[in-house]
Formats: structure tokens, C-alpha cells, sequence
């Protein structure tokens, strides 16, 4: 795959993965790419656990779900993100950023415009729709041949030095490697984010994965190869969309004389 269209066409996988194991050559082949991202002063600081052991995917998997479902009785996750959330096509084209629901049960499709009131809160709970996106969350990663965990090491990652802005910058530009080489790969990826949203949740899965102490636990990850025919999940969105030239480049200095004009060309 040529690299701009690897860029272009990247993706986060909602849907399900095909059973089949992550084979250890194109394990390898992530690894590998992640390794050549850049860091300060050839640090490297990141270091990467793969995931295949059943038992250790399904409690991880279980937290996700757990997680998920606490986030959005409590109203949580709907109070954090509620800012990205768009309605209809017409609204996702003005602003050109945020996800696109345009995928729910019909009986939750009346309701996800009150979904960020209280009344509309406590009639998704007693519906049981936290439970219910919940479980499918815990499927979704059970079922994920592959889970990647990120790290890095405290030696370099120090939050308040120069040193641990720069290794987040690193990890960073690590992972979208992988990313970019799992649809080389036929590959999927998502970010598992709703356990290190509590605390309590993000120290187990520390724990389960015997994380030291001189490394510090980033994120997680659900990998596999995507089905050809891939059918979307439960709860599913839109989110290809992109801002425009003129809404993210300036020339020279930040002024509104200065914004690049979408007829312009290099």
C-alpha cells in the first residue's frame, strides 16, 4: 500500500474481528513499525505487552464493559464527550468534526437527543441501554484475537519534565505506525479507552498485566484481521469526515487574512 493512501484510508474498527490468531510475522511486522517512530534523542521510551492468553483478554475485556456501563449510568461519559456528538449529516458537514450517530435500535433512536438531560439519562437506564452497550463492549474486545498494551518507561516518561511531553509525543507517533501497518495488514485496531477513565479499573488491569514499577501503563488496544464483509456493530457512527484547509492552516502568522483559501495550491 502506498503511504498516502495507507494515510487516507485509515480507520478505527468498531465492528468485530475474524477469530483467527494475529500471526507472530505480522506481530512482528508491528513491533517493528512502532520501533521506528521517532523519539527524543533515540530514547525509545515505549515498551509494548502483547495480549493473546484467553483468560487474561476476557478480564480485561470484562472491565471495558464494566467501565463502559458505570461511565454512562452515571452520566459521565455523556457529560465528557457530549461536544462531539453530531445528529444529522447536515451538522456533521458544517462543523466537519465529531461523530456522526447514524446507527441505533430503533427504539433508542427517539431518545438520543435527550440523551444529555436527566430525564433523558434515567429513561436510558431504566431501559437498560448502559448494560446493554456495556456487554457488547466486553464481546467486542473478548473476542479481539489481540490486545496491545502500551507503555512507557518512567526513566524518561516524568509528567512534569520537558522529558514526558516529549515521550508522549513518542508513543503517539509509535501507535498511528501500528496503525497505519494493521491496514497493510488487513488488519483492525481500536483504542479500549473507558477502563483508564477510573482509576480503580486502570490499577487492576495493572495488575493483572504484573506491570512494574519503573513503567507506566498508556493504553490499550484491541487488534485482528477485519472480515471482508464487515457488518457494523450495535452502536456505530460516522467520523470520516475531516475539517478543511481554510478551518486548519494559517500562513505565516494566525490571523483570519491568513487562513488558507481552499482554491489554493501548493
Amino acid at each position: 500500500m502506498e503511504l498516502l493512501d495507507a494515510i487516507r484510508s485509515r480507520r478505527t474498527t468498531n465492528g468485530p474481528f475474524l477469530p483467527d490468531p494475529v500471526t507472530p510475522e505480522h506481530q512482528k511486522l508491528l513491533i517493528e513499525a512502532a520501533s521506528r517512530a521517532p523519539s527524543h534523542f533515540n530514547s525509545q521510551p515505549w515498551r509494548f505487552v502483547l495480549i493473546e492468553d484467553e483468560t487474561i483478554r476476557r478480564r480485561i475485556a470484562e472491565i471495558g464493559g464494566q467501565t463502559m456501563t458505570q461511565l454512562m449510568e452515571e452520566g459521565r461519559f455523556f457529560q465528557r464527550y457530549r461536544k462531539y456528538f453530531r445528529f444529522s449529516q447536515t451538522e456533521l458537514e458544517e462543523r466537519r468534526d465529531g461523530i456522526l450517530i447514524d446507527q441505533l435500535p430503533g427504539p433508542l433512536r427517539p431518545f438520543i437527543r435527550q440523551v444529555f438531560s436527566d430525564k433523558g439519562l434515567f429513561l436510558m437506564n431504566k431501559l437498560g441501554v448502559p448494560r446493554t452497550l456495556g456487554e457488547d463492549n466486553t464481546r467486542l474486545v473478548a473476542n479481539s484475537p489481540l490486545i496491545l498494551a502500551a507503555l512507557l518507561t518512567k526513566e524518561e516518561y516524568k509528567p512534569d519534565d520537558l522529558s514526558g511531553y516529549y515521550c508522549l509525543l513518542s508513543l503517539g507517533m509509535a501507535v498511528e505506525n501500528i496503525w497505519l501497518t494493521c491496514g497493510d495488514l488487513g488488519m483492525g485496531i481500536q483504542f479500549v479507552s473507558t477502563p483508564m477513565e477510573i482509576p480503580e479499573a486502570w490499577d487492576e488491569i495493572k495488575s493483572i498485566l504484573q506491570v512494574p514499577d519503573d513503567l507506566e501503563l498508556m493504553a490499550l488496544y484491541r487488534l485482528g484481521y477485519v472480515p471482508k464483509d464487515q457488518k457494523r456493530p450495535r452502536i456505530d457512527w460516522t467520523s470520516s469526515q475531516r475539517k478543511s484547509m481554510a478551518q486548519l492552516v494559517y500562513r505565516n502568522v494566525i490571523s483570519p487574512e491568513t487562513c488558507w483559501s481552499d482554491e489554493e495550491n501548493l
